[in-house]
């Protein structure tokens, strides 16, 4: 059964935290303090493995569905989602020019 915002803003903190389930391996992640965070379940090269995704209101189960479908395309395409993830960040370091190479350059 698929998840409603309802539902989820609902969700109250318990001794343990509990997983929300919403489908295609994207779940939530109720916290004993309350925090909710977004996870993805997938398998890549025969491993199981998780993606974060964001938290809970700051993404919205919306937002939080597209990169599951995002994680996917990606998947599809033959690439592992965390590793392209960390493509991009690493490349936006480069193109900040913040690295200790540029600095000591300057």
């Amino acid at each position: 059964m698929a998840l409603s915002d309802t539902a989820i803003r609902n969700a109250k903190p318990q001794t343990k935290q509990y997983k929300l389930f919403d489908g295609g391996g994207l779940f939530l992640i109720v916290r004993p303090t309350g925090a909710k965070l977004w996870r993805l379940k997938y398998r890549f090269g025969g491993k199981e493995l998780q993606l974060s995704i964001g938290t809970y209101p700051e993404t919205t189960l919306k937002e939080a569905r597209e990169r599951r479908e995002d994680a996917r395309r990606t998947m599809d395409a033959g690439a592992d989602p965390s590793v392209e993830r960390k493509k991009v960040a690493a490349a936006a370091v480069l193109a900040a020019g913040s690295t200790f190479s540029v600095i000591a350059e300057e």
